[in-house]
């Protein structure tokens, strides 16, 4: 699927700024510690667990059950306006609004629909900002849609990669859990259909904003009720996440955009891999096996010329060999986008190195190609549409770097 290729996501983490809840004199007590204690912003509903959603309703004066018919307002029948929550006491519904809360769903600015059925969605974010989301319905042969959502972690991509459009569009920000979440509600109501798959290859490094990734991925597994085994995190790698990663046990899949099989070719296509080597992105996920008992993912972009040799391909089996032998990898013939110097291999290409990792005792798969015609690779139809390049200076990315991994 080439609309996931550049979903070699990237970016930087940002605190969320908690602001001071001021609730009206009918109500009870302001809840600033739902947001504090989710990761959450206060102000928003959606994002939070039912639990969560229970002792609001306790704060504002009501009765506990009042918390599990939001949660099913939001979850369920996914309304998107306080006002249209009907199942609730107008009093309840003035005094949310009139405390400044909000669903937390965004309009869609854009919407692009490829021949295959792929749709590719912009989200107009609450400071104006554009985010891309993606939709990938495959029919099997007993007629049974699976709906994958591909989900966006940032506003643009700090990191950079060569051949990645996002990064082309400069990075504004991290995104909030509700931010995460609400994309796989809109491909929801898009295709009117459940959203079997998750995927985090979106715009975006996940890995540089984990917290609100790990949110997220606890409400769409609990509240969205999406199956952790159907979910997968795409990393193209940051110093010390991993290990973090593999301490929460998660049974999702963890993708890691190799894209080259030795450190001095990887730097050339992904530079932030200088800073982490591919020995201890290995090592790493060596012991994320470990811990995890779960099998690695790697993302292997094809560019023609660069990385898609047979000697490429024999290398890239040699590491993989030894390092273990629970890996996978998942070959993506690289998909044009405007101004890049890559070109697309053939298909002749595609398919001897994937023969070559397989004589090597190498699993892996050829991602299909999706949506070219719906403007396919990530940060692509963001880029179109956002005005002004999301620019930050390289002290800035330092500095949120060393506070997304810190965090």
């Amino acid at each position: 699927m080439a609309l996931l290729q550049y979903m070699c996501s990237l970016p930087l983490a940002r605190a969320v700024r908690s602001r001071a809840l001021t609730v009206p004199s009918r109500s009870v007590t302001a809840v600033p510690s739902l947001g504090k204690a989710s990761g959450t912003d206060p102000h928003v509903l959606l994002g939070l667990s039912e639990p969560e959603l229970q002792q609001l309703a306790v704060d504002f004066g009501q009765q506990s059950y009042r918390g599990k018919q939001l949660h099913q307002l939001l979850y369920k029948r996914k309304v998107k306006d306080i006002e249209d929550f009907s199942h609730l006491p107008l009093a309840f519904r003035n005094d949310l609004q009139e405390a400044g809360w909000t669903v937390g769903r965004s309009p869609v600015h854009r919407s692009v629909t490829a021949a295959d059925g792929t749709v590719k969605l912009l989200l107009k974010l609450e400071d104006n900002r554009l985010i891309e989301t993606v939709g990938i319905p495959v029919e099997d042969d007993k007629g049974s849609v699976r709906l994958t959502a591909c989900v966006s972690s940032q506003v643009g991509c700090p990191l950079r990669c060569s051949f990645c459009a996002t990064g082309k569009g400069g990075f504004s920000r991290n995104l909030k859990r509700h931010e995460i979440v609400e994309q796989v509600m809109a491909i929801e109501e898009v295709f009117n259909h459940r959203v079997t798959n998750v995927v985090f290859m979106g715009m975006g490094e996940p890995m540089l904003n984990l917290k609100e990734v790990l949110g997220a991925h606890q409400c769409l597994n609990k509240d969205v009720q999406i199956g952790q085994r159907m979910i997968t995190i795409s990393t193209v790698g940051v110093p010390n996440t991993i290990k973090r990663l593999a301490a929460h046990k998660l049974q999702s899949t963890l993708a890691v955009s190799l894209h080259a099989p030795n450190q001095k070719l990887r730097e050339t296509i992904v530079p932030s891999a200088k800073s982490y080597p591919l020995d201890a992105i290995m090592k790493d996920c060596r012991n994320y096996f470990l811990e995890t008992n779960r099998r690695v993912s790697f993302e292997y972009t094809l560019l023609a010329g660069v990385n898609d040799a047979v000697e490429n391909a024999l290398e890239l089996a040699e590491l993989l060999h030894e390092w273990g032998r629970a890996y996978h990898v998942n070959l993506i013939p690289f998909n044009p986008i405007e101004g890049s110097e890559y070109r697309r291999p053939y298909k002749k290409a595609v398919l001897a190195f994937s023969a070559a990792l397989e004589s090597r005792k190498i699993t892996c798969s050829v991602r299909q190609t999706r949506g070219l015609d719906a403007s396919a690779a990530c940060g692509q139809l963001r880029n179109e549409f956002q005005k002004s390049l999301l620019l930050a200076s390289s002290d800035n990315l330092q500095s949120e770097s060393e506070v997304a991994l810190a965090a």
